[in-house]
């Protein structure tokens, strides 16, 4: 499946949009982890929670849900979201 990068990610990845694979969300990052090590642990946190400031998007729709089911036509965007004061 198709998966958006955030800017601040794209020192990992290298691009923009990259593919990987997974059931779920959670797999869906521990494939990423595997191609582009370190990325999961800067959107998943040490109890295995999105990151507060990430959104996740799969088909548009937003979701919090680590188990989120997927299907291989999907397309997820991480959202890096702003914050500060």
């Amino acid at each position: 499946m198709q998966l958006l990068i955030p800017a601040a990610l794209r020192d990992y990845t290298g691009a923009s949009r990259v593919d990987a694979d997974g059931a779920t969300l959670n797999a869906l990052f521990d494939d990423l982890d595997r191609r582009y090590p370190g990325i999961r642990f800067r959107v998943v946190d040490e109890q295995g929670h999105l990151r507060p400031n990430m959104r996740i998007f799969v088909n548009g729709v937003g979701t919090r849900d680590l188990d989120h089911a997927l299907q291989s036509t999907d397309f997820v965007a991480v959202v890096l979201a702003l914050s500060g004061g």
